[in-house]
């Protein structure tokens, strides 16, 4: 897969994975996105590393599913380092 098409799919992966997670993440679209690409470098490495997934092809499941769980990982790892929540209680 080349570089454009991976800067694309970790994208769309942040995007998918900001709306599945509940709640606001900080740091808006952008941050989201660029977020997103980290995600699926994080999910490409560990899916390789752990099951030995080949991530050659750009329209394989396989590779959206590794791209959108490591989005999800990286956003909640983000939510934890600024402070925001899944759910908003009001004091």
């Amino acid at each position: 897969m080349g570089f454009i098409a991976f800067i694309i799919l970790g994208l769309i992966a942040g995007a998918i994975a900001k709306a599945i997670l509940p709640g606001r993440q900080g740091g808006g679209w952008l941050a989201t996105l660029l977020l997103g690409v980290v995600g699926a470098l994080l999910g490409g490495w560990l899916g390789g590393l752990i099951f030995g997934a080949d991530l050659g092809g750009f329209f394989d499941l396989t590779t959206w599913l590794l791209a959108i769980g490591g989005a999800i990982i990286v956003l909640l790892i983000w939510g934890l380092i600024t402070g925001r929540s899944g759910s908003r209680t009001t004091r």
